[in-house]
């Protein structure tokens, strides 16, 4: 179980590059860096994750771990439309924005000259547990679910975005048992990617089997960690 209540209220909050992100004023927590919520998403998700699969691969099978404001999803999805290669998108997400929420974010005016406010809107009014196609090159399929809930496919995954929230928030998310079923559900030479550089975290992910590396990180953070699932 999630140790974050249903029950919060979410603030939306300008981050040092101009772009929204929300806030959990009881948790003192926000949902991206203060120091810039697209160019966290950016570095850490598409420069030290998409960008690192072999570019061979086609389709990509991108499994993430916290959907929240959809950033993550928003960028694949530029992606796909700039090199034309399909992704497949499952977004795992047991407290999705409301649609008033996800309305007044400012995240798909500030990319693409805001040409696909209406893909950002579209992701989030999908329905859960259905595959939906956004554009041709990008299907998306959502799980209202916690991570620990939901059925994953074996040795289907190439790249994993974990952006859960973070350890001390959500300690039953980076765990061992949670990156086992993740670790099986990728195929091998699979790309997991997160903003954490935790100590607890890295041993947990090296006990399943993951190798790891630790590239410098976004605005603000020293490190990430990348884990490779070996072949």
């Amino acid at each position: 179980m999630s140790s974050i209540s249903p029950f919060f209220r979410r603030e939306c909050k300008i981050t040092a590059d101009g772009s929204h992100t929300l806030y959990l004023p009881q948790y003192n927590e926000h949902y991206h860096s203060v120091h810039g919520a697209i160019q966290e998403s950016s570095h850490v998700f598409i420069e030290e994750g998409m960008n690192k699969l072999d570019p061979d691969v086609d389709p990509v099978h991108v499994l993430e771990v916290g959907f929240g404001t959809g950033l993550n999803a928003f960028l694949c999805l530029q992606e796909a439309v700039k090199t034309g290669k399909k992704i497949e998108y499952h977004a795992i997400e047991p407290f999705p924005l409301t649609m008033a929420e996800a309305g007044v974010l400012n995240l798909p005016g500030l990319l693409a000259d805001g040409s696909h406010t209406d893909d950002f809107l579209a992701m989030h009014r999908a329905p859960f547990l259905q595959m939906l196609t956004i554009r041709h090159t990008f299907i998306l399929k959502k799980y209202k679910e916690n991570i620990e809930d939901v059925e994953l496919p074996d040795h289907y995954f190439e790249l994993v975005l974990f952006d859960a929230f973070a350890p001390h928030v959500q300690p039953d998310i980076w765990t061992e048992a949670v990156f086992s079923g993740i670790y099986r559900a990728m195929k091998p030479g699979g790309i997991l990617t997160t903003y954490c550089a935790k100590g607890s975290v890295k041993r947990a992910l090296r006990a399943c089997g993951f190798r790891l590396s630790h590239p410098p990180g976004p605005a603000g953070k020293r490190e990430m960690t990348r884990a490779i699932k070996p072949n």
